[in-house]
């Protein structure tokens, strides 16, 4: 192959990636703020989770934003988001049990607003992104997760801690 036939810059081979999972999957920028807004209607009216984010998050429209920016990043590749998910995250009280909920709530919505292809792309980067960020919140914590081991609440920690 000559050296024409790859992109020379990083924009360029970000470009091709983005256009590559846009052609397989449909995902595109629209799509993203569908499945974002629908998740997020799913968070505010769950019991487990709703009252976590609830406590939290005082203006939705940045939040959002900021989500829809995310998916972007990961599913399409663009660079989008420029946070630090991990920081953000830390200090919740939160466990495995609320990793699996989240994923549960984000499966469904994937699933009901997104073609099949698009909803096992995003589905595949949701699991990724619960497993890194209980690994890290647990990291945080000073608690190394062994192998199949999941992530305790803050207060059941605590409850062990003090008992």
């Amino acid at each position: 192959m000559k050296n024409s036939d790859h992109p020379a810059t990083a924009a360029e081979r970000r470009a091709a990636a983005t256009a590559a999972i846009q052609t397989s999957t449909g995902i595109d920028e629209a799509m993203i703020a569908r499945l974002v807004h629908g998740f997020y209607d799913r968070i505010r009216g769950d019991t487990v989770l709703g009252p976590i984010f609830a406590a939290r998050i005082k203006e939705w429209p940045p939040h959002l934003d900021r989500m829809c920016a995310f998916w972007s990043s990961v599913a399409l590749h663009t660079s989008r988001y420029h946070g630090r998910p991990m920081q953000a995250h830390a200090h919740l009280p939160v466990g495995g049990a609320h990793f699996d909920r989240w994923l549960t709530l984000f499966e469904e919505s994937a699933r009901d607003l997104c073609p099949p292809s698009a909803a096992s792309h995003f589905v595949e980067k949701a699991r990724m992104i619960a497993g890194s960020l209980e690994l890290g919140i647990g990291s945080f914590r000073g608690v190394m997760l062994a192998p199949g081991k999941r992530l305790e609440p803050i207060g059941a920690i605590q409850a062990d801690l003090s008992g």
